[in-house]
């Protein structure tokens, strides 16, 4: 069910950690398309140790980020459950070195630190022989090539075994929901697999709301979800009503020592200023090493984008979606009183910056890093008829900021637009 604080999130991190950070593989989709065997798959559950996991000094490093929320991996699609699960015996806490609880003390720490806790579970399990007991509704059984599809052992379904298996899932989410701190969030994954009815997503979202009827759930609930969660391309429009974007610092969810395609903080900081031009929040994926720490690259990204977003709080935190890129070629948002407009900045100007169809009289330009007051002027404007010009923010002197600067727009009243159809005026709903 969608909450308000939800509604005001702007970043939250994603944490991909488990086995897979041992070797140099993806999560679950190495052996499932055959980069690496099953059986070699789950030997790195000997060099998962967790010995230096902190997650302590996690949430210390992500609100110095910005983040309001973070997500962590309870349970890949390997089945491997990083919680102490009576339902299964694919956990960190019998498999490995580990042996402890690492959900439980990710959630005190991130509930101490006044985070909102979210949870990852994969609905689909490619460890479970009770998952690829039917096949998926729409297919036929030749269209089943393998166990791509979690085709059913020898190609007889078994409903029964699916039935355990959805009650599998529901008994491990009520574990996590009623044996830790609460869970704000749920992210579910692998819904593709399965369509709702077989499922049973309106039942399995009642379920969940028994036992917390405010948890926020994603979208990947073949439509039951409360919101969108497009990945790793930025939308070029905002999804309709709540989103989240969520991406990686480099090309991985989880830890690999062979990617160092990591996009810099720059890159990063311009996507974040993408997500909430167009009304949604990012969240951005780190992938902890199998000790439990993070690279010091991931890091840095973190700290970089916390520095920012720390320079241009006001630009960022109680903002609602920004100008069409029709009306400023950049990102911006608005206060939510519709009085300041705010410009995101990309590269050096030339000359002149150009915002066009905004009717309310523009009181001061600021750099809001530098409080630096920026000229400004009017072209084309014809009171009279309702056409207000064109800005022109004369920002090519202005000191910029070394990853993006933000324009402070403040305006003479409630901003109200002339598009060429009709006048608008902005709301908050």
């Amino acid at each position: 069910m969608m909450q308000e604080w939800f509604r005001q999130a702007k970043l939250g991190i994603f944490i991909h950690y488990g086995i897979y950070a041992v070797g140099d593989v993806s999560e679950s989709w190495s052996f499932h398309n055959g980069n690496i065997s099953y059986e070699d798959y789950m030997k790195q559950c000997e060099g998962f140790t967790a010995s230096r996991y902190n997650p302590g000094k996690w949430a210390e490093l992500f609100k110095k980020a910005g983040a309001q929320y973070v997500v962590m991996t309870s349970k890949h699609h390997d089945g491997m459950a990083l919680f102490d699960t009576k339902y299964s015996d694919l956990s960190v806490v019998k498999k490995t070195p580990a042996s402890r609880d690492l959900v439980k003390e990710y959630m005190d720490a991130m509930s101490e630190a006044g985070l909102k806790v979210g949870i990852y579970y994969s609905l689909i399990d490619w460890s479970d022989s009770r998952y690829r007991s039917i096949y998926p509704e729409g297919l036929k059984k030749e269209e089943c090539l393998g166990d791509i599809y979690g085709s059913p052992a020898g190609g007889v379904e078994d409903y029964g075994k699916w039935e355990e298996f959805l009650e599998f899932n529901k008994d491990q989410l009520k574990e996590l929901m009623t044996g830790y701190k609460t869970v704000d969030l749920l992210w579910f994954d692998g819904d593709w697999e399965r369509s709702a009815a077989q499922w049973k997503m309106p039942e399995f979202r009642e379920y969940l709301h028994t036992l917390n009827p405010n948890v926020v759930l994603n979208s990947r609930m073949q439509g039951y979800g409360d919101y969108e969660t497009p990945e790793q391309g930025i939308p070029l429009y905002g999804p309709e009503g709540e989103w989240e974007f969520c991406t990686t610092i480099n090309d991985s969810w989880g830890y690999r020592p062979s990617d160092n395609a990591y996009k810099t903080s720059g890159q990063i900081v311009r996507m974040f200023c993408d997500c909430i031009t167009l009304g949604g929040r990012m969240l951005l994926d780190v992938g902890p090493k199998e000790d439990g720490t993070l690279d010091e690259r991931q890091e840095k990204v973190l700290l970089d984008l916390g520095d920012w977003i720390r320079d241009h709080a006001e630009a960022v935190y109680g903002t609602v979606r920004g100008l069409s890129y029709q009306q400023f070629l950049g990102g911006s948002t608005l206060s939510a009183d519709n009085r300041t407009i705010y410009l995101f900045v990309y590269d050096k100007p030339v000359e002149a910056l150009c915002v066009k169809g905004i009717k309310t009289p523009v009181k001061r330009v600021s750099v809001l890093h530098s409080r630096e007051e920026v000229k400004f002027t009017y072209t084309g404007a014809l009171p009279w008829s309702g056409i207000p010009g064109t800005l022109w923010i004369w920002a090519g002197d202005m000191e910029l900021h070394p990853f993006a600067t933000v324009l402070k727009v403040e305006l003479e009243g409630e901003i109200t637009y002339n598009l060429g159809h009709g006048e608008v005026v902005t709301s908050n709903d």
